[in-house]
């Protein structure tokens, strides 16, 4: 570096006032100014339009951005515990832009990256030719966890190995881009590249408009109809398959399955039928032809791969020998991201393909060489020193990677007679130096060291690479700051252009033909989770009317062992719900189960309904800390019961009339049923207090409907027939039949060959038992008959259905 150089670093560049401070690291590369001290092309308007906003305006831009990520629900696990816990997604708000030369340069050295690591995991699982001209060490495969001993010869269907990839890329302080690792198992982070994306230019949508930047729906668009075409040409259907909700990325399976109109599938939702994989869905086994894999591939299949797994489906491995199934990416292509196969990558790139690296790959030494083990124990203190059969990236394997300078003279003794051991475990690696990009902290600009994470992915024209990824950033100086699970932040990254950029979406293109996709394709579990979301919805609207009726007469009486608050107060107990608590724990129970189903099945839920829903979960776990029974919780439960209805208003209006749409629909009629019927069974019972009617009314929201079909001097027999027998009423159990009949006989196998499936011919008995009932034959003992009559509906829609 030349002195002028030198006498840049750490001091502030010239230019808009916003980097006054920005203080640059001592010999650290920085990717907003160059080593002469300007501001690089781009990086310069951008910080000139955020001097035109102003510090006020850029904060609110900011709380913009986190607001609509908050709104969006994206989240990813942090794990802290045995599950961890869904933390708020750490979008780095400024965004990191690269020119069109340094784009066109990665772009072409991860085209060739991506067909190289094919050529090599091909190999491996097919000639071996690799081994046998000792151009990779048997050892490093053979000893592999990576390495799936079952695949060996197992020819892809599609006639490849790898679909789609992700590289992690640094800068390192000659000013080049390098390959720090490969991501091939499964790789993460699209789904959120889109939304660092949309929150980021919703928070600087003038200054998005301003720049040339290349859009990401074309590099998706592409590689979902690569997916679709191969899927129509094997007649199945395309799903993702997920480790399901408790997994770290689970957001982003759900919210790619929706942009791109994929199934989420589960392990449990697949069976292998004849070698042929099937889903389960409430129309039956359907065949599945492509599956987007997104969980670890010795979790597939339990049979052939790892005994204990309890994600996987069994039979998955024979299915792809018999070629009925593409994997995306196949099984065992996790391999490639060994860090100990860095140290021969440009030997086999140059064996392979007949060229140099492209992009250079960090330099590896695998210490299984001797004179690969003597340089690394000669160096060792310039030397990251890590395990070779690593899949983690030296800043995210803290445990296992450490600077052979950062130990203690003991640690380095003992490291070194291991290594001198056991050398094909270790390798050396040359220390990781990253450059640094702007970060927006309290208010101004500081430095952070970043990594670039760029896809590619092999469409019906070959390999494309995603025109921006998303650059993970350090909360600190410190590169271990960099991982998710350590506090570091995703910036979204804008790659410029010269030119106008072509504005591109997944909405078909003019011309092309309108293909609407059949109904039937809802699997048995999200079925199982719609039905359930809608009971827990309708079990805490029930119990949020009784509380707020018991509640209300607390406040007006002050006397809870008044009969009628007693026998509410039993009543609640059969909900397991405590009156004695402003706010029960068994209605926040309630509330939580509702949200859990629901987030099983994010990819078939509108972020508005999701939203409602953890805005009502939010509300009640706020008023649990603060209100008191009587007149505080009358106004809690008034809350609630707006929250839900608005939730149920959201989800009924706006759900698309689908299979999905009639489990929830059904959950919600069973549930209203059953509760109508017990809650009118307990007040109206002989030794129900004085009161108990017009409670009933109260929680049957019938009140003014009563007041206007009967006498004031009307009893129990007019609350009965106005809130059981009457087909006009919504809240009556005579409607909700009428509904469960309808919806039962729209389901698949509903009515077959003219003939009434056992669910449906259960609701026609009871829906016509209440038909030609009186109101005075529905006793107490009756209605509990009644409540149990629609529970085994239930049990049978379970049993159609759900198993």
């Amino acid at each position: 570096m030349s002195s002028r150089n030198q006498q840049t670093r750490g001091k502030p560049p010239a230019g808009p006032s916003i980097i006054a401070d920005y203080r640059l690291l001592p010999g650290v590369p920085d990717e907003m100014i160059d080593p002469s001290g300007a501001i690089r092309p781009g990086w310069d308007k951008l910080m000139a339009a955020f001097d035109a906003l102003g510090p006020t305006e850029l904060a609110a831009r900011v709380e913009r951005a986190d607001q609509y990520l908050r709104d969006a629900g994206v989240f990813y696990r942090k794990y802290d515990g045995a599950e961890g816990k869904e933390r708020a997604w750490p979008l780095a708000h400024i965004p990191l832009l690269i020119n069109e030369a340094d784009w066109v340069q990665i772009s072409s050295g991860l085209t060739q990256r991506a067909e190289l690591l094919e050529r090599i995991v091909a190999d491996i699982y097919g000639s071996n030719t690799l081994v046998q001209e000792g151009l990779l060490p048997p050892e490093l495969i053979a000893q592999n966890s990576e390495f799936l001993r079952p695949m060996v010869g197992v020819q892809p269907v599609s006639g490849h190995y790898l679909h789609f990839c992700a590289f992690e890329l640094g800068r390192g302080p000659d000013g080049a881009w390098w390959v720090l690792g490969d991501r091939t198992q499964a790789p993460s982070g699209a789904g959120f590249a889109l939304e660092n994306r949309v929150a980021t230019t919703r928070a600087l949508s003038e200054i998005y408009a301003s720049l040339n930047i290349n859009r990401l729906a074309g590099f998706f668009r592409g590689f979902r109809d690569a997916l679709f075409n191969q899927a129509q040409r094997d007649g199945g259907r395309v799903g993702i398959l997920t480790p399901g909700q408790l997994n770290e990325t689970y957001f982003e399976h759900a919210y790619i399955a929706r942009y791109l109109g994929l199934m989420l599938l589960e392990g449990e939702d697949l069976v292998v039928e004849d070698d042929q994989v099937m889903v389960r869905t409430v129309a039956g086994l359907k065949p599945v032809s492509v599956l987007w894999r997104r969980l670890d591939a010795s979790f597939a299949d339990p049979l052939e791969l790892r005994y204990d797994s309890h994600i996987g489906t069994p039979g998955m491995v024979e299915a792809l020998r018999s070629g009925s199934i593409s994997m995306i990416n196949a099984l065992g292509t996790g391999i490639m991201e060994t860090r100990a196969l860095a140290a021969f990558m440009p030997r086999l790139c140059k064996h392979l393909l007949g060229t140099g690296l492209e992009l250079p790959e960090i330099a590896t030494w695998w210490c299984g060489q001797g004179a690969e083990r003597e340089f690394v124990l000669d160096n060792f203190d310039q030397l990251m020193i890590g395990p070779a059969f690593s899949t983690q990236l030296p800043f995210d394997d803290l445990r296992g990677t450490a600077l052979g300078a950062g130990m203690t003279a003991e640690q380095k003794a003992d490291l070194k007679s291991r290594i001198a051991n056991d050398g094909g475990s270790y390798v050396g690696q040359e220390p990781v130096r990253l450059s640094t990009a702007p970060v927006y902290v309290d208010g101004k600009l500081e430095p952070r060291p970043i990594t670039l994470r760029v896809y590619a992915a092999r469409t019906d024209d070959g390999w494309t690479i995603m025109p921006g990824g998303f650059a993970r950033v350090g909360s600190t100086t410190d590169t271990t700051a960099l991982a998710m699970q350590r506090g570091g932040q995703a910036a979204d990254v804008w790659v410029l252009s010269s030119k106008p950029v072509e504005q591109v979406s997944l909405l078909p293109r003019e011309g092309e033909k309108l293909v609407r996709n059949a109904p039937g394709n809802l699997p048995s579990r999200a079925a199982d989770n719609l039905i359930w979301l809608g009971r827990y919805a309708e079990r805490c609207e029930a119990s949020v009317r009784i509380l707020r009726a018991y509640n209300a007469r607390l406040a007006e009486l002050s006397k809870p062992d008044l009969p009628i608050l007693t026998h509410c107060a039993a009543l609640l107990e059969t909900l397991d719900v405590d009156a004695a608590e402003a706010m029960p724990q068994g209605l926040l129970a309630s509330i939580d189960s509702a949200v859990h189903s629901a987030g099983q099945i994010r990819d078939r839920f509108s972020p508005d309904g999701w939203l409602a829903l953890n805005d009502l979960q939010k509300t009640a776990q706020r008023f649990a800390a603060r209100i008191s029974t009587g007149d505080d919780a009358t106004r809690a439960m008034t809350v609630l019961l707006r929250k839900l209805a608005g939730f149920s208003g959201l989800v009924h209006e706006n759900m698309y009339r689908f299979a999905g749409w009639r489990f929830l629909e059904l959950g919600r009629r069973l549930e209203r049923a059953i509760q109508i019927a017990r809650v009118t069974a307990w007040l109206t019972a002989p030794e129900a207090p004085d009161g108990s009617v017009e409670m009933l009314l109260e929680i049957g929201d019938s009140v003014m409907s009563h007041r206007r079909r009967y006498s004031v001097t009307a009893g129990a027999q007019s609350a009965i027939d106005l809130l059981v027998l009457d087909p006009l009423n919504p809240r009556s159990v005579l409607f909700q039949l009428a509904e469960l009949r309808h919806q039962i006989e729209s389901l698949p196998g509903g009515i077959d060959d003219e003939q009434l499936s056992p669910a449906a011919r259960l609701a026609l008995e009871i829906h016509t038992g209440l038909v030609i009932a009186e109101a005075s034959e529905m006793t107490p003992e009756r209605l509990d008959r009644l409540a149990s009559e629609i529970g085994m509906l239930s049990s049978l829609i379970a049993a159609a259905y759900f198993t």
